[in-house]
C-alpha cells in the first residue's frame, strides 16, 4: 500500500504528510479571514447609530445583536430584534439575520443557527464572506459591469427567460443567476485591478493570490488612484515586506482605506484569496466615491442612466407579473423592489443627487434628474394603491398616520412674517391636536390587526404592521417646532 508523500518541517525537526500540511493551510487561512473580516465588520459597525467593536469574532457573532447591527449598516433597515442576551434570544437575533439574508435570495449553503451559537469557526466564516460578497464586493462590481459588459442577476435571468430571447435558451434560475453573478463580479474586480496595474511595469495580476504576495500590485493600486503618493521605481528593489508595510501604511493614512491585511498575512506561500478580495474591494471603493473630473462625472451619469433604465423595466415587469397577485404578495414585491433599489442606488447617489446646481445641468443630468423623479413618483403610486387597498378600518389608520405625518413634516416658510408664521404655527398645532384625539382609538386598530384578536379580521402581511407601528411609535415625540 502506497504511503502518502511527507515534507520536511520548517525547522527540520520532523515531517509533514500531504493530509498535514493541508490542514496546515488551512487553518492558517483561517486565522487570516478571522482577522481580515473582523476589521472589515469593524470599520462597518462605526457607521451604526449605536457603533460596537468586535474583539473576539467567534464569540462575538454569536451573540446575534452584532450581526443585526451589521446587516442594519449594510441594508440601511432596521431589523427586528430581541433584547437580551440569553442563549434564547441570541437564537431568536440570529435567526432574524439568516431569514433577511434569504429574503433578499442570498444562498446560504449549510449555514444552520446553531452551528453559529456554538462558534463554529468555519460556519461563521462562511457566512460573513457571504455577506462581504454581496454587500460589498459584488454591489461594487456592479459599478464596473456597464465597462465590463457583465449583466445584474436580475439581467440575467430575465434575458435567460425572456420569451422574445433568440435563439431560445433554458431558463436560467434566480440560484443559477446569482452562482454566475459571483463569478462575473470577482472577474470584474480582477479586471479592474488589472487595469490599475497596466501601467507598471514588471506588475502582473493574474489573481488575488501570489500576484500581491511582493506587495507591487497593492502600490500599483495606490498609484493609478493618487500618483502623487508613490514613486514606484524606489519600491522595484525593496523587500516583500517592506512594499506590503508602506503600501497599508499609505491606503490608511492618505486613502482612509482601513488596515484589514499585515504584510504576514500576505507574503505567505498561498496568500489567501477572500481577505486579499476584500482588501482590494475598497480600492475599488475609494475610486468610486473619490471626486473626479468632469468627464468622470458624465461617464457615471451615463452608467447611472444605464442602471435607472433597467430599474423601470424591473418595475413594470413586477407590475405586470404582480397584478393578478394577493395582496399580500404585491406588499412583498414593493418590499423586494425597495430594498434592491435603496441599495443599489448608493453607488449613483452623487450624481442622482445634484438638485443643489439644477441650473446648470447638462442635457444627460437633466434626464437623470427628470427620470429619477418620473420612477419615484411611480413608486410613491403604487404605494399608495396597495395603501388604499389594506382592508378597513385598517386603511383608515393608514390615512390617519398619512395626516399626522404631513403636519408634522410641513415646514414654516422662512419668507413668512412673525405674525404670520405664529398664525400657522397655531394652525398646525391645531390639527395635530385634532389628530391626535383619535390616537387611541388607531393604536387600537392596529393592535387588533398585530393579535388577530378578531377572527374575522383579513391577515395583512407582518411587514406592513411592522411598518406602522414603527410610525406609530414616533408619532407623540414629534416636535413641531424647534
Amino acid at each position: 500500500m502506497a504511503t502518502s508523500p511527507v515534507l520536511p518541517t520548517e525547522d527540520g525537526q520532523g515531517f509533514l504528510g500531504i493530509d498535514d500540511l493541508h490542514f496546515s493551510l488551512q487553518a492558517e487561512q483561517e486565522d487570516t479571514q478571522k482577522k481580515t473580516f473582523t476589521c472589515w465588520i469593524n470599520s462597518q459597525l462605526a457607521k451604526h447609530t449605536a457603533p460596537s467593536v468586535v474583539s473576539d469574532l467567534f464569540a462575538d457573532i454569536k451573540k446575534g445583536h452584532v450581526l443585526l447591527d451589521l446587516l442594519e449598516v449594510l441594508s440601511g433597515q432596521q431589523l427586528p430584534r430581541d433584547k437580551g442576551s440569553n442563549t434564547f434570544q441570541c437564537r431568536i437575533n440570529i435567526e432574524h439575520a439568516l431569514t433577511f439574508l434569504k429574503n433578499r435570495s442570498i444562498k446560504l449553503i449549510n449555514i444552520h443557527v446553531a452551528d453559529i451559537v456554538e462558534g463554529n469557526p468555519s460556519i461563521i466564516l462562511g457566512l460573513i464572506w457571504t455577506i462581504i460578497l454581496h454587500f460589498h464586493i459584488e454591489k461594487l462590481a456592479q459599478t464596473l459591469s456597464c465597462d465590463y459588459n457583465q449583466p445584474s442577476p436580475e439581467v440575467v435571468s430575465v434575458v435567460a427567460s425572456s420569451p422574445t430571447s433568440s435563439p431560445p435558451t433554458k431558463k436560467c434560475s434566480k440560484a443559477q443567476a446569482q452562482a454566475r453573478w459571483q463569478w462575473s463580479a470577482k472577474k470584474a474586480l480582477l479586471q479592474w485591478a488589472q487595469e490599475q496595474c497596466a501601467g507598471s511595469e514588471s506588475v502582473n495580476v493574474t489573481d488575488f493570490k501570489a500576484s500581491w504576495r511582493n506587495g507591487m500590485a497593492f502600490l500599483a493600486v495606490i498609484h493609478a488612484l493618487r500618483p502623487d503618493l508613490i514613486d514606484m521605481d524606489s519600491m522595484r528593489h525593496r523587500s516583500n515586506k517592506d512594499n506590503l508595510k508602506e503600501a497599508f501604511r499609505i491606503a490608511e493614512h492618505e486613502l482612509k482605506i482601513p488596515k484589514l491585511l499585515e504584510p504576514e498575512d500576505v507574503d505567505v506561500v498561498n496568500p489567501d484569496e477572500k481577505s486579499i478580495m476584500t482588501y482590494v474591494a475598497q480600492f475599488l471603493k475609494y475610486s468610486k466615491d473619490a471626486p473626479g473630473p468632469g468627464g468622470s462625472t458624465q461617464a457615471k451619469v451615463r452608467d447611472a442612466m444605464v442602471w435607472l433604465t433597467l430599474q423601470e423595466k424591473r418595475f413594470q415587469k413586477m407590475l405586470k407579473d404582480s397584478a393578478s397577485e394577493t395582496y399580500s404578495n404585491k406588499y412583498h414585491s414593493l418590499l423586494s423592489f425597495m430594498e434592491s433599489l435603496n441599495e443599489e442606488k448608493e453607488s449613483f447617489v452623487d450624481v442622482l443627487s445634484l438638485k443643489g446646481r439644477m441650473g446648470e445641468l447638462n442635457e444627460d443630468e437633466s434626464r437623470l434628474q427628470q427620470g429619477w423623479a418620473s420612477l419615484m413618483h411611480q413608486v410613491a403610486e403604487w404605494r399608495a394603491q396597495l395603501d388604499d387597498a389594506l382592508p378597513s378600518p385598517l386603511k383608515e389608520t393608514e390615512a390617519w398616520l398619512k395626516d399626522i405625518e404631513g403636519v408634522v413634516q410641513e415646514g414654516v416658510p422662512t419668507s413668512q412674517s412673525y405674525s404670520e408664521a405664529r398664525t400657522l404655527i397655531q394652525g398646525k398645532l391645531s390639527s395635530f391636536k385634532s389628530l391626535m384625539g383619535s390616537f387611541d382609538y388607531h393604536s387600537d386598530v392596529l393592535m387588533a390587526f398585530q393579535t388577530n384578536a378578531e377572527k374575522s379580521l383579513p391577515a395583512v402581511p407582518p411587514a406592513k404592521l411592522e411598518e406602522m407601528t414603527r410610525r406609530f411609535v414616533t408619532v407623540p415625540v414629534h416636535k413641531l417646532c424647534e
